[in-house]
Parts: structure tokens; sequence; C-alpha cells
């Protein structure tokens, strides 16, 4: 358990580091600056996309997650965020492919920066995770790009906060009562 921690932390804060601080920036531009946006993800990947979907709500925009029953239409003047880590899953490429025609702006936030999904999207956040083969039974599958996903996610919404000056007590205000 410890091995599968220690690698999993370390493999998030590498691909962290190897991320694009001005892709970082122009991400929190691009959310700030939406009067709606959309969020979508499959699987594990949309787990992470829901989980920024909340926050963002609470942070007080306007946010729809893609596939839900009420899901208003796309319009131009949207934002769409798709995280899928190969960027080749079918309904995230078809849903970039649609809003996209419809004029809306796309971000996708991938593994994958040449995948059919980034060649669909107008701005790519690349989380390219750098696996070792012979670790993929301590973190399986997708672990690795979904855990940075979110923590890059959490630190967005960091930023947007600091943007917006907001703290925990107005976010609290607006936190959902699960029942």
């Amino acid at each position: 358990m410890e091995e599968s921690e220690e690698y999993i932390i370390t493999q998030i804060m590498e691909t962290l580091k190897n991320s694009d601080i001005g892709d970082r920036k122009k991400f929190v531009e691009k959310i700030l600056e939406s009067d709606k946006m959309f969020i979508y993800g499959v699987g594990r990947s949309g787990l992470v996309a829901k989980a920024f979907a909340i926050r963002l709500v609470q942070l007080g925009l306007k946010i729809f997650f893609v596939g839900e029953t009420i899901t208003p239409i796309v319009e131009p003047s949207d934002l769409v965020i798709i995280v899928s880590n190969t960027g080749e899953t079918m309904s995230a490429i078809q849903t970039a492919n649609i809003v996209g025609r419809v004029g809306a702006d796309v971000v996708a936030i991938t593994a994958s920066p040449h995948s059919k999904l980034a060649h669909a999207s107008n701005m790519i956040i690349p989380l390219e995770v750098k696996l070792d083969p012979t670790k993929s039974g301590i973190a399986p599958l997708g672990t690795i790009f979904e855990d940075t996903t979110l923590i890059y996610l959490d630190g967005i919404i960091s930023e947007i906060m600091k943007e917006l000056g907001q703290d925990e007590k107005s976010m609290r205000g607006r936190h959902a009562i699960w029942v």
C-alpha cells in the first residue's frame, strides 16, 4: 500500500510540474469570462469532472453537466470542458465536435494532446502522465491521470476563488445539502 501511495504521489507531482503555468492562467480566464459552462467526462474521468463542477457551482458560477436531464442547450458563447485520459472516448469526441459546430469554446483536459478530442478542441490542458509499465498493478488504468486531474482542477478552483474574492464561508453558503 505504501509503495502505491508513494508512486501515485510522485507521478502526480511530476505531471503537475511539467504542466504549463500559462495554460492554467488562460484556463482560469476562460472560466471567468464565461456566462455558462458545461462539463463532461465518462467513468472515473467523469467523476473528477463532476467534482470540479460542484466546486464551480459553490463559487456561484452557472454550470451544467452534459448528459443530465436538466442540462440546457449549448450556445456559441458557452465554455465546454471535457475530461478524458486517452482523448479517444467516443462520446467525449462527439460532444466536442457537436458543441464546436455550435460555436462553443471547447477545453480538453487529457493525457493525450494529439488525440481526436484534442484536435476537436480550442484549448488543450495536457496532463501527460509518464507511466512505468512495471507499476501498473499499484496504479491501474487511469489512476494517475484521474488523481492528477483532480488536484490540478482543485488548484484552478483556488485561483478562481482569489479572482472572485470568494472564501470558504461564501462557498459554504452555496454548498448543497446532501440527504
